[in-house]
């Protein structure tokens, strides 16, 4: 790989597509992980934790992108107040339409109480599981301007010392007493304060830097990014055989090493991806008309896509998909595209609507 001080070719709308069908992916796959092997078939909950570790490299994605574009050095210099009035049109009226429309889900479809701590834990932390994504963009947001007068003035060898001590702290240090558990009979670990890197500030800041690394060597990163899913899938499915319990789906967090492995070359790969120039095409094909439609669209279809998801699970519409009634190989992906296409046709005539535009995303 090689440096290139050049950031103005992201390939903006193929991560964003590939982000947003690892979310639908992981959470189209979640209902069958909720059994337990003994109540299903252990092949089939191995193809539904290869699928998994798939999908979960969608928000590492989305985080990567999000700081590539919002962290490029010809922007330390905006405003503060432009900049957080752009970021309240991007996820702040969403979040107030989206978070009215999950509270009114909450209670006429999934029969929750109302109760002063379910509006209150709604507000604080969402009203849905799903929220909890715009508090960390919030906080991200916040640190941006700081973020981008450090990034704009560091050495590559600052940016490295700094990566190398997220990654420690977020993936190595977790894994200390993991490891230690399955070696001795009690676990050990290290003070957690000795590494104080938030972990998707280093994501963040990661895409800042790849954006300009330029990949030699395709093969070499999609041996890596093949090697990363399956050591997730197996750990996962080794930890499910053996100790179980809530530490299953350690190798699935967003921060262990195994996924950190595989979601940081699937982001250099599809970055690197050669497009035809505009210069030598009178019009973009329709693969890539489709890709853009998508694209503009990820915030509402990533806030809209559970309720879809719940309604083709539960047969809310008379039609029931789910792991019970079509076999996993072939419903997880199924699922992700009748989600990706049902959302599509309620949320892109909603946008054709000027007052309604602003706050579907």
């Amino acid at each position: 790989m090689q440096k290139s001080g050049c950031d103005s070719n992201i390939q903006v709308d193929l991560i964003r597509v590939a982000a947003v069908l690892g979310v639908l992916l992981l959470h189209s796959a979640e209902d069958l992980t909720t059994q337990t092997m003994s109540s299903l078939e252990i092949w089939r909950w191995c193809i539904v934790d290869v699928y998994q570790s798939i999908g979960r490299m969608g928000v590492p994605l989305f985080v990567m992108l999000t700081g590539a574009l919002l962290l490029s050095p010809s922007k330390k210099d905006e405003d503060l107040g432009f900049f957080f009035k752009k970021r309240f049109s991007r996820i702040g009226l969403p979040f107030i339409f989206w978070g009215v429309l999950y509270f009114i889900w909450d209670v006429f479809v999934e029969n929750q109480p109302v109760t002063q701590v379910f509006i209150l834990d709604g507000l604080l932390k969402g009203p849905y599981f799903t929220f909890w994504y715009l508090y960390m963009l919030v906080g991200l947001y916040l640190a941006t301007p700081l973020l981008r007068v450090i990034v704009a003035n560091a050495s590559e060898k600052l940016m490295k010392y700094f990566l190398s001590v997220w990654f420690l702290g977020t993936a190595i240090v977790p894994l200390i007493p993991f490891a230690t558990s399955l070696i001795y009979s009690s676990s050990y670990s290290l003070d957690a304060n000795v590494f104080v890197i938030p972990q998707y500030v280093g994501y963040f800041v990661l895409g800042a830097y790849l954006v300009n690394v330029r990949v030699t060597n395709r093969k070499l990163l999609g041996v890596i990014l093949a090697l990363g899913i399956a050591l997730t899938a197996i750990g996962t499915y080794a930890i499910a055989m053996t100790v179980g319990g809530g530490t299953t789906f350690f190798f699935q967090e967003y921060i262990s090493p195994t996924l950190i492995m595989s979601a940081v070359p699937f982001f250099l790969l599809l970055n690197s991806h050669k497009s035809v120039p505009h210069t030598t095409a009178a019009k973009p094909s329709w693969i890539k008309r489709f890709m853009h439609l998508i694209s503009e669209n990820t915030l509402p279809i990533f806030l809209f896509h559970m309720i879809v998801i719940y309604t083709l699970q539960h047969g809310l519409l008379g039609v029931t998909l789910n792991g019970d009634v079509v076999n996993s190989i072939v419903g997880v992906p199924l699922m992700v595209f009748v989600t990706l296409g049902l959302c599509l046709l309620v949320i892109v005539p909603l946008k054709r609507i000027p007052v309604v535009k602003k706050l579907v995303g």
